[in-house]
């Protein structure tokens, strides 16, 4: 799975990359330039076999692809500069953000596999079945929800909402942050004694308010950045991402899977492998946040204009039925 997974992700990276830095830029693959698309397809075959290869077992090979990932950055920095193309440069920022959410994804599905674990044995649930903590992040989405809504349009009206790139960044520190809180809780208590539950509430609160500064944040970018001609591309390529995450999120898992020599042992493993993944997430989020608007620059917001949303559907405007929209979808002339 690793290995099919490795190499469809780099090829469709490359792939919709390439449509929009050769194809769409240049009106078509016969005009695009020569030299650099050469490098590009060739970047792009060395990038994807070495992913093969590196996944297949064979350490060195990474290295390979690393050498042709550079060279497939070094052609769309090339592009830009010789190039003005705002829809290559939105999709460049797409991929970015689609490339962070799978860290977040890795991290945010721990709650259906190791996390419920660790909550089963290792927590005080008073009696209460682990798997119903499960229902807690639904809880904190359906309370939280219209409240990060009402936010982000404070902010705007006083210009200060942060851009999409760095709500990425805060959403990966923050499910970094919850792992951080959880292991802090679990030691601070000891080791050998259960973990009092309400260290289990917050770092699925942590979860959820991360969760709300990206997915529906990330699905409306990726609606706004993509040109129609790609637009299901695009959303399928950060769907593709989640899955990804999901992969990554078994190996996390599976690192904490050991029981090691007594339950103390096996709870300082999951302790050890929730500490470090915590710190890795909010080193890549702060990350994030720094180039972040280097990002929103490549969006190009000031020019990106937005479909208009009365003048599609036959009844768009009407309220009552039968002529309210997609009643009778026709379009208007």
């Amino acid at each position: 799975m690793g290995v099919v997974l490795g190499a469809f992700g780099g090829a469709l990276l490359s792939y919709v990359l390439a449509i929009v830095t050769f194809k769409m830029a240049y009106d078509g693959w016969e005009n695009a330039p020569r030299g650099p698309f050469t490098a590009y397809l060739a970047g792009s075959a060395v990038m994807v076999i070495g992913i093969i290869a590196a996944v297949l077992g064979s350490e060195n090979m990474r290295y390979m692809a690393l050498a042709g990932f550079v060279l497939l950055v070094a052609v769309l920095i090339q592009q830009c500069f010789t190039k003005v193309f705002h829809e290559r440069d939105r999709i460049i920022s797409a991929m970015f953000l689609i490339v962070v959410s799978v860290v977040f994804w890795a991290l945010f599905e721990q709650a259906g596999s190791s996390l419920n674990v660790f909550t089963d044995r290792h927590v005080d649930t008073q009696g209460v079945n682990a798997s119903m903590f499960q229902s807690i992040n639904a809880i904190y989405i359906v309370l939280l929800a219209p409240v990060f809504a009402m936010l982000w349009q404070g902010l705007a009206a006083k210009n200060v909402e942060p851009s999409t790139p760095m709500k990425f960044g805060l959403a990966v520190i923050q499910v970094g942050l919850g792992f951080l809180v959880l292991v802090w809780g679990a030691e601070s208590v000891g080791v050998n004694i259960p973990t009092p539950v309400i260290f289990i509430f917050l770092i699925y609160l942590l979860h959820t308010t991360g969760e709300l500064c990206l997915s529906p944040v990330g699905l409306s970018a990726m609606n706004r950045l993509s040109p129609p001609q790609i637009a299901s591309l695009i959303m399928g390529s950060w769907f593709f991402a989640s899955a990804t995450g999901n992969l990554v999120a078994g190996e996390i898992a599976a690192a904490t899977g050991g029981d090691g020599v007594g339950e103390e042992a096996g709870k300082q493993l999951v302790l050890d492998v929730y500490s470090t993944v915590g710190w890795y997430a909010v080193g890549i989020g702060v990350a994030v946040m720094v180039v972040s608007p280097l990002v929103k620059k490549l969006m190009h917001l000031d020019t990106l204009k937005d479909d208009t949303i009365d003048d599609d559907l036959e009844g768009q405007r009407e309220i009552g039925e039968p002529q309210a929209a997609g009643i009778h979808p026709a379009t208007k002339s």
